[in-house]
């Protein structure tokens, strides 16, 4: 909206134009959706306690759980409100790119609210069951897949590429489908299966974004593109709008959100902050350095899967709980210092997959 009336307003005078460039309108829709985070936060959170939206925890989780009951959860509403108003004022919004990752997060936004208001409201323990949860994901994740790859432009913008390699790209065709599907259904699980600790799940996720806004915009700039060895996608680079309102967004929310947390993601903000920004890294190409740099992600879900299987192949568990965060704290680790060293390990794996940028 902003961009639309800075435009008109350089005909004017030319001073205007600087609002044209990504990196100006990415700083501003950070900073945005950073400050109405911080300003509605208060006020959402009294709406919520108001309510009675509290959180329910599990009996067989951490005793030191226990005392988080009835804390306010669908804290997500908020992340996403902000991340989609200040997205709609600074972005192209001719872009189709953008209209794509703003209709997968709100689409996946609806089924974890779904999910958490059975839960929460009408007092279902089950929330919405597993497989209508995953039938819509499921929907929303094969239409995404469907259209990026019907309206794909070019050669690259259906190439597997590996990092570390100049010149290697593997053409996907049809199989671009399920590879991205996976890619979207897989990560919006593994953000919520991550969001058990206070802030646990929002940290890596504001990495993660900034460095896919890096990537938007490289992808998005044929200059540097070409320069990098990574393909060219033209119109990707305002994701990067897109990519610092989740970053804004979610330092916002982690104002509340930190130990020890006055609010909670829900499902709502989970499922669909993993499904954006897996929906971001298949647009600019970069699904096996987002699948390194969502690393802390991985690693949960690979953990409640091997638990899983384990139980049921042999009976025995491999970790104390799963997932992995919960077996460190049983292991006697206090909670702010799981939180914090898996942002560490966040961090690292971020720097890790930003270096593929340059070595190659």
């Amino acid at each position: 909206m902003l961009y639309w009336l800075f435009q008109e307003l350089a005909g004017i005078d030319s001073g205007f134009n600087v609002f044209g460039y990504i990196t100006l309108r990415t700083i501003l829709g950070a900073l945005t959706a950073l400050l109405i985070s911080l300003l509605l936060g208060p006020w959402f959170i009294r709406r919520l306690v108001k309510q009675q939206v509290g959180q329910p925890i599990r009996k067989l989780g951490p005793e030191s759980h226990f005392s988080k009951a009835g804390t306010p959860t669908m804290g997500g509403a908020l992340i996403l409100f902000s991340i989609i108003l200040s997205t709609l004022l600074w972005a192209d919004l001719s872009n189709r790119y953008v209209w794509v990752v703003i209709l997968v997060t709100l689409a996946f936004g609806v089924i974890g609210w779904i999910d958490d208001y059975r839960k929460l409201v009408l007092q279902d323990s089950a929330g919405l069951p597993a497989r209508w949860k995953y039938l819509g994901q499921s929907i929303v994740g094969l239409a995404v897949a469907w259209f990026l790859y019907s309206t794909a432009d070019s050669p690259a913008a259906t190439e597997l590429i590996v990092p570390f390699f100049k010149d290697v790209a593997l053409p996907l065709g049809v199989f671009y489908i399920i590879t991205t599907y996976f890619m979207v259904v897989g990560f919006s699980n593994a953000v919520n299966l991550t969001d058990g600790l206070d802030g646990l799940a929002i940290m890596p996720s504001v990495f993660v974004a900034a460095a896919l806004g890096i990537f938007a915009y490289v992808a998005g700039n044929s200059v540097f593109s070409n320069y990098l060895a990574m393909p060219s996608i033209p119109g990707a680079g305002e994701l990067a709008i897109f990519c610092g309102a989740l970053a804004g967004a979610g330092l916002g929310f982690l104002w509340f959100n930190t130990y020890p947390a006055q609010i909670f993601m829900g499902d709502i903000g989970a499922l669909a902050v993993g499904a954006a920004l897996s929906t971001i890294a298949v647009v600019v190409r970069q699904e096996l350095v987002f699948i390194l740099m969502a690393g802390v992600f991985v690693m949960e879900t690979v953990s409640v899967i091997l638990q899983v299987a384990s139980f049921k192949l042999t009976g025995r568990r491999i970790f104390r709980m799963a997932p992995i965060h919960h077996h460190f704290e049983l292991k006697g680790w206090p909670e702010p210092r799981v939180i914090v060293r898996f942002w560490i390990i966040s961090v690292i794996l971020v720097l890790a997959g930003l270096a593929t940028l340059k070595i190659r």
